[in-house]
């Protein structure tokens, strides 16, 4: 009796063992079966959706540059201007169709200094949670060649190319702001996006940034007004190099402005859901999306 005991009790253990093992494997294999979107999975997608107060959270895009001052000009002649606008558009449709209804355009005009305190001072007013600044990027004339494009000279190029991200250490809210660039930076290398190492280059000159995140390609930009004048977290965002003429098709697609908008819908979700304390108040204000002209 008491070997049949004892026996009866080693494979009674030997079962339990068994059961939790089979627990532990169904539980990986439910967690591999699990679809990502951009190298995240989609559970934790979910978690910020279900935890950020999208109706209280505001947004400002600011479309970089004016019709009047233009910024750079594309390999083939195009003004910056008209990138900026069009994947802004994008990002706000996608911001709105998500649920963000509090999602404001700057749309300035005028010229250049002019254009930038100016949207300073709206994007102030408002109060926002983020603002995000959209711009496409070029190189000093001195690192550009020139060819004919459409029977017109223009200046291109192809040395450099990929996004970058900008924050000032002068912006009042400053480590928010580096937490937003680091979401968004990393969310678009998760979709296959290459940031550009450049600005850290000796050969930049005065246009040389230092490097505060290398995964996810943000660097620091203390002497833009739009980042460091505005009281809310504030970040800047280079699409990409119009002046390099592959990448310059790319950014006029649709499909590569659409990635750009769903990893910037992806950094405002997490971000959202890390200041649950600010959208509260969010929801006392009635004011509706828009273009602020």
């Amino acid at each position: 009796m008491f070997d049949l005991d004892i026996g009866l009790r080693g494979w009674l253990h030997a079962a339990r063992l068994l059961f939790s093992l089979a627990l532990v494997f169904l539980a990986l294999v439910l967690v591999r079966s699990i679809p990502t979107e951009g190298g995240t999975a989609v559970f934790a997608h979910h978690t910020h959706r279900a935890r950020c107060d999208r109706e209280g959270f505001r947004i400002i895009l600011d479309i970089g540059h004016t019709i009047d001052a233009p910024g750079a000009r594309s390999a083939r002649g195009i003004p910056e201007y008209q990138f900026n606008l069009l994947l802004t558009e994008q990002i706000e449709r996608g911001l709105l169709e998500a649920g963000f209804r509090q999602t404001f355009v700057l749309n300035t005009f005028g010229p250049a200094r002019a254009g930038l305190i100016e949207r300073v001072s709206r994007a102030n007013a408002l109060r926002a949670d983020v603002f995000l600044s959209i711009h496409h990027d070029s190189v000093p004339q001195f690192l550009k060649e020139v060819w004919e494009y459409d029977g017109q000279p223009s200046s291109f190029s192809d040395r450099f190319k990929g996004h970058s991200i900008f924050v000032s250490m002068k912006n009042r809210q400053h480590a928010a702001s580096l937490t937003f660039a680091r979401m968004l930076g990393r969310d678009l290398k998760a979709r296959g996006m290459e940031y550009t190492p450049h600005y850290t280059q000796r050969l930049m000159g005065p246009w040389q940034r230092t490097l505060v995140d290398a995964q996810a390609g943000v660097y620091r930009y203390d002497q833009l007004i739009v980042l460091g004048t505005t009281f809310m977290p504030a970040v800047l965002l280079e699409a990409g190099s119009i002046v390099n003429r592959e990448e310059e098709l790319l950014l006029a697609s649709t499909e590569r402005q659409s990635v750009i908008a769903a990893s910037v819908l992806s950094a405002v979700e997490g971000f959202c859901a890390l200041r649950p304390q600010r959208q509260a108040r969010r929801r006392l204000s009635t004011s509706a999306p828009g273009i602020i002209d």
